[in-house]
């Protein structure tokens, strides 16, 4: 009961805010499936170039295409902060170990049939939460690498927040001396209707040499400043204190 009423004051939240700023909630949201990712304006063939992103391309211009948040001086109330993060974390992602537990919470593999080593299962109510507030037990996503057997083995998860969140708000949630939350910029997408196979996906995409409008525009492709929100990884297992926050 208490979990039904919770739900119910969520639904009636988010409704008063939509229909006093939907504008504003629209361009924040636009597509807020995996991440904070805007996947409403994501087509078949820029789906397929994220695969390439997610590990199978040529990584070389990735650079192009990544902004990152500077890394803020260490202390230790910062320290302990991510520390009770990633505790916190792993209690409440244990669960989730067993990927048909994820699933039947709402949990949503995007884009299986690409074969990317770690795929994103979202829960699209954890990504409209995270527009307005911060729970840590409520990754935006689930970070699953494959495993030999056709199966899934949980590895981390993915913070979100909306794109005109400042630094010290993206602190508040993570802090910027432990993590880089980063984001993906500059893109160019080939025009809408082209053959993702006859692209040329050297220069178009997250990993393409394309990072400016006229040069896009010169190439007839489809220029994006930004897209999807800021976004953070956590690997709460990961014994490596280095790499539990490595983007």
């Amino acid at each position: 009961m208490l979990v039904r009423i919770s739900a119910v004051k969520i639904a009636s939240m988010l409704a008063v805010m939509l229909a006093v700023s939907a504008a504003a909630f629209a361009q924040d949201m636009k597509g807020m499936d995996m991440s904070g990712h805007d996947m409403s304006q994501m087509s078949a063939d820029e789906a397929m170039d994220h695969d390439m992103h997610m590990g199978h391309g040529d990584m070389k211009n990735m650079s192009l295409h990544m902004a990152y948040t500077d890394l803020r001086p260490g202390n230790d109330a910062d320290k302990a902060r991510a520390a009770v993060l990633v505790t916190d974390l792993q209690h409440a992602l244990a669960k989730y170990k067993d990927y048909h537990v994820a699933e039947a919470d709402g949990f949503k593999p995007f884009h299986p049939e690409f074969k990317q080593p770690v795929v994103h299962f979202t829960r699209n109510l954890n990504g409209l939460k995270a527009v307005f507030t911060f729970d840590p037990n409520e990754p935006t996503s689930l970070l699953y690498q494959r495993t030999s057997d056709g199966g899934y083995k949980l590895i981390g998860a993915m913070y979100t927040d909306r794109k005109a969140a400042t630094d010290d708000q993206l602190n508040e949630r993570v802090p910027l001396s432990v993590a880089r939350w980063h984001r993906h910029i500059n893109l160019c997408f080939p025009a809408r209707g082209t053959d993702i196979k006859s692209a040329d996906w050297t220069k178009f995409g997250f990993n393409g040499s394309i990072a400016t409008k006229e040069a896009c525009d010169a190439a007839g492709g489809r220029f994006l400043p930004q897209v999807f929100g800021w976004m953070v990884h956590v690997y709460p297992w990961e014994t490596n204190p280095q790499l539990v926050w490595a983007h």
